[in-house]
């Protein structure tokens, strides 16, 4: 599904992780056959809403809230991801290349249809006007009690995006072999995993201790590491499993 969003537009690779993200969106709220209900309805206890979707690396164009009077009062972006805690999207400005994000609350339009996708107007909320400075060759002249009217700034933020960097760095980190392990910063943790591991193939009897019939080869095994991570990507726990090499039949 990953793939296929990726190849609908001209968005780079590096985009994957917004992609991976509306992607799981998707499928959380799509209906099956199999089920009555989707995700999002059993956590939530109701229906998801469809309205705000929006098909992903669609053309948008965003309103500006800097810039001269005389300069472009919107920007051609890309709609690439919605908002979590709040309902809204992610758009990406390739000509800035920065990642700019709008609250549902000031959409206007919807998306209107072109030959491969959708296009969706930005427009300015009631609360939210934009106050141009003009030149005047008169004094400005400002009256006590009337607030000076300011123009709304837009707080820039590291993409999130980035973040799956981090994750995917922690992820290939893992220890590969019983070696890597005991010389990894978490030894101590890997070895109250191995321990758990053995404890519970003892408890089950997984096994039974016997000597191998005269010229037959015993299957090797190793140790496979892994750390469970959390919906924040915080370590949650260590897990270590002994598995048979089966190709060594």
């Amino acid at each position: 599904m990953v793939r296929s969003m990726m190849s609908f537009t001209e968005l780079p690779l590096s985009f994957w992780g917004y992609a991976l993200e509306t992607a799981a969106k998707l499928l959380n709220i799509a209906p099956s056959k199999s089920v009555s209900r989707t995700p999002y309805e059993i956590w939530y206890g109701k229906p998801a809403s469809y309205k705000y979707l929006r098909v992903w690396g669609s053309p948008a164009y965003v309103k500006s809230l800097v810039g001269d009077k005389l300069d472009s009062r919107s920007s051609l972006c890309r709609f690439i991801g919605y908002l979590k805690e709040t309902t809204g999207y992610y758009f990406y400005d390739p000509a800035e290349q920065k990642i700019c994000l709008e609250e549902r609350s000031i959409l206007g339009k919807g998306f209107s249809s072109d030959s491969r996708c959708d296009e969706v107007l930005i427009e300015e909320s009631s609360g939210e006007r934009h106050h141009e400075s003009t030149t005047s060759f008169e004094p400005t002249i400002h009256t006590d009690g009337v607030p000076v009217l300011r123009r709304p700034t837009r707080k820039s933020r590291v993409p999130e995006r980035y973040g799956f960097v981090g994750l995917t760095s922690q992820l290939d980190n893992d220890p590969k072999t019983y070696g890597e392990a005991m010389s990894d910063i978490d030894s101590d943790k890997w070895l109250e995993a191995m321990k758990s591991e053995m404890d519970s193939m003892g408890s089950n009897q997984v096994w039974t201790l016997v000597d191998p019939p005269k010229g037959a080869r015993p299957v090797g095994c190793k140790w496979v590491y892994k750390r469970k991570l959390g919906a924040d990507g915080e370590v949650t726990a260590f897990k270590a499993r002994l598995v048979a090499k089966g190709y060594t039949q």
